[in-house]
C-alpha cells in the first residue's frame, strides 16, 4: 500500500515537471524548420528537468539549467513538404514542414500589406499555398532583450495573406517557384522606426562605439528609472490616453477619413493633442513610433535568436532619410550585430530607397540621395545584396503600391547570391570613372547583356514615361561645382558623359535627387543605382 502511494506521488511529480515545459511562440503548429543547417530548439522547464525533442527520426535531450533554460540542436534536416510532428517533452506540435526560413524586417514599406498592393485584386483570389507560411511578430518595445514575443504561424490563403508583408510575400512566392521547397517568412517590422531601434545595445558598444545612439540610450535610461520609481507617472499617462481614445480619437479619425476621401482645406488635427508616453522604453502613443535605440531589437528581434533561417530581408531607411552620412555607419552595424547574434554570416538582402518627394533642384545637396549612397556603400560588407528600386517609387507617396517588382528583385538576388543560380540579378552598379579630355567615362559592373535606356515596369499616377531614345539623369560639373544636365551615350560597359557648357569636367552625378528621372538599365530590365563620382559635402 505504501509502495503504491509512493509510486503515485512520484508519477505526479514527474508529470508536473513535464507540464512545466514551455516553448517560445515560434514553436507552434504549422511552423517551418530550416533545411541544410543544424536546428536549435529551446524553451524553459523546471530546473534540472530533462527535456527530450523528437523529429524526423532524431531524438535529442537536454537538461534545464538552474534558471530553467534548455536547448537542443537537431542535426541538419533535408527539405520536407510532408507535414510532420515535432515532439518536445509532453508537447506535440503538428503540421511542421522543413524548408527555407527568411526574416523580413524594417519599417512601413516592408510592413505594407498585400491587400494594399496595386495588383491585390488580381493576386489575392489566387493565393492558396499551404507550403508558404508567415509568422508576423506583434509590435512591442522593451528596455532589455526579451526571451519571447507574440505572433502566430499562418499558411497562405486569400484571408490570411491580406495582412502579409507584400514585399516579403512576392519574394517568397518566387523562392517557392524556383527552389521547390516550403518557404517561411518571419515578418518583424514596424512603420516609422529608425534603424537605431533595431540594433542591440551591444551592437552600438562594439568597438568603435557609436556615440550618438549610446548618448540617446543613456538619456532614455535616466527617464525610464524615474518612471519605474514613480508608478503614478505611467498610471496618469494610461488614464489620459484612455480618455483621449474615447473622447477625441473617434471624431478625429472620422474627420481624417473624410479629408482623405476629399482633401480640401487643411488636414484635420485632433481637438486636443494626443498624449505622449513619458516612458521612452514603452509602447509609443498611437500615432507615434519607437525612437529609443535598441527597443525594437529587444522586443521583436532578440526573442527570435537563435531560430535557424536562411537569410535576412531588410527594407528601411525612410525614417533616417535626412541622415545619410550616419547611415553609412548604422546599416553595416546592424548587419554585423544581427550576424553576431545568430552566430552566422547570414545573407543580408536589402532594398535601396525608391524615388519619393519633390525636388527644388535636379541635383540634391541633401536628403535621400545620401541615404541611397550609404545603402550602396554597404555592399562592401560580406554576403550583402542590394535590390535597386529607384524606378519603383512615387514622388507623392512614401508608400508606393508596386511591391511585386521589389519582391521579385530581392528574389533575383537570393536566387543568384544565396541559391547559386547563374542569372542576372542586379542593375548596373557604378564602378569608377576616368576624365578623358572634356568627357567623363563612367564604368559599370552588373551590366548583364548590355546597357540600354530603359523604362520602369510600373509608374505612380502622374509620373511621365521615361524616354527610350536617349539617356537621362546624368549631370556634370567643373571646378565651380555647378551642375548642368549632361549628354550621355553608351559605349560598351561604359557611359560617356559630357556637356558643351563644361570644358573641363570634374564630377558626374546620376539620379542624384529625391525623385530623379533617370533611365539607365541593363537589357534584363534592371535599373542602375544612383551614384556620384565626387566626395563633395553638398
Amino acid at each position: 500500500m505504501a509502495h503504491s502511494k509512493v509510486s503515485v506521488i512520484l508519477f505526479a511529480l514527474a508529470a508536473a515537471a513535464q507540464a512545466e515545459v514551455k516553448l517560445p511562440a515560434m514553436f507552434a503548429d504549422h511552423m517551418v524548420l530550416q533545411r541544410d543547417y543544424p536546428v536549435p530548439v529551446w524553451g524553459t522547464a523546471a530546473p534540472g528537468e530533462t527535456v527530450t525533442v523528437e523529429f524526423s527520426g532524431q531524438k535529442k535531450s537536454a537538461q534545464a539549467d538552474a534558471a530553467g533554460k534548455w536547448k537542443v540542436l537537431l542535426d541538419t534536416l533535408s527539405a520536407n513538404s510532408i507535414p510532420a510532428e515535432l515532439k518536445i517533452g509532453s508537447i506535440t506540435l503538428h503540421d511542421v514542414l522543413v524548408g527555407d526560413v527568411w526574416l523580413a524586417s524594417g519599417q512601413s514599406n516592408m510592413a505594407f500589406g498585400l491587400s494594399s498592393a496595386h495588383n491585390a485584386a488580381e493576386v489575392l483570389p489566387k493565393v492558396n499555398d499551404d507550403q508558404l507560411r508567415f509568422f508576423t511578430v506583434t509590435h512591442k518595445t522593451a528596455a532589455e532583450p526579451q526571451s519571447d514575443l507574440q505572433g502566430k504561424w499562418e499558411a497562405t490563403n486569400p484571408q490570411t495573406a491580406k495582412g502579409f508583408s507584400a514585399v516579403a510575400y512576392f519574394f517568397a512566392t518566387e523562392i517557392r517557384r524556383t527552389q521547390k521547397v516550403p518557404v517561411a517568412v518571419i515578418h518583424s517590422s514596424w512603420g516609422g522606426t529608425p534603424i537605431e531601434t533595431w540594433i542591440s545595445l551591444e551592437g552600438f558598444k562594439t568597438d568603435p562605439p557609436v556615440a550618438k545612439p549610446l548618448q540617446q540610450w543613456d538619456k532614455a535610461v535616466e527617464q525610464y528609472k524615474k518612471i519605474q520609481a514613480d508608478p503614478k507617472i505611467a498610471a496618469d499617462y494610461a488614464a489620459e490616453l484612455q480618455r483621449w481614445r474615447k473622447e477625441v480619437e473617434p471624431a478625429f479619425n472620422a474627420a481624417t477619413k473624410a479629408w482623405n476621401a476629399n482633401p480640401v482645406g487643411p488636414k484635420p488635427i485632433p481637438a486636443t493633442p494626443e498624449p505622449v508616453n513619458p516612458d521612452p522604453m514603452g509602447m509609443p502613443s498611437p500615432s507615434r513610433r519607437p525612437q529609443t535605440p535598441a527597443v525594437s531589437f529587444n522586443a521583436m528581434i532578440a526573442p527570435l535568436v537563435p531560430y535557424s533561417m536562411r537569410g535576412i530581408l531588410w527594407y528601411q531607411g525612410e525614417a533616417n532619410g535626412s541622415a545619410g552620412m550616419e547611415y553609412r555607419t548604422l546599416l553595416p552595424r546592424l548587419m554585423r550585430d544581427w550576424r553576431f547574434q545568430w552566430g552566422r554570416e547570414l545573407p543580408f538582402l536589402y532594398v535601396q530607397l525608391p524615388m519619393n518627394g519633390k525636388d527644388s533642384t535636379p541635383v540634391a545637396s541633401n536628403g535621400w540621395p545620401w541615404l541611397r549612397e550609404a545603402q550602396f556603400r554597404a555592399l562592401d560588407e560580406i554576403r550583402t545584396s542590394m535590390a535597386i528600386a529607384i524606378d519603383l517609387g512615387d514622388p507623392n507617396n512614401v508608400h508606393p503600391t508596386d511591391k511585386i517588382d521589389v519582391g521579385t528583385r530581392l528574389a533575383l538576388l537570393a536566387r543568384r547570391d544565396v541559391y547559386g543560380e547563374k542569372i542576372v540579378a542586379s542593375g548596373p552598379l557604378y564602378n569608377g570613372y576616368k576624365i578623358e579630355g572634356g568627357k567623363v567615362r563612367i564604368d559599370f559592373k552588373e551590366t548583364g547583356s548590355g546597357l540600354t535606356p530603359g523604362q520602369a515596369p510600373w509608374r505612380a499616377q502622374g509620373v511621365e514615361p521615361l524616354p527610350l531614345d536617349h539617356l537621362t539623369g546624368f549631370y556634370i560639373a567643373g571646378d565651380d561645382r555647378k551642375w548642368v544636365e549632361a549628354e550621355a551615350r553608351i559605349e560598351g560597359g561604359s557611359v560617356i558623359v559630357s556637356s558643351p557648357a563644361i570644358a573641363k569636367p570634374l564630377a558626374v552625378r546620376y539620379g542624384w535627387a529625391n525623385s530623379p528621372r533617370c533611365n539607365l538599365y541593363n537589357r534584363e530590365g534592371l535599373p542602375a543605382s544612383p551614384f556620384r563620382t565626387d566626395d563633395w559635402v553638398k
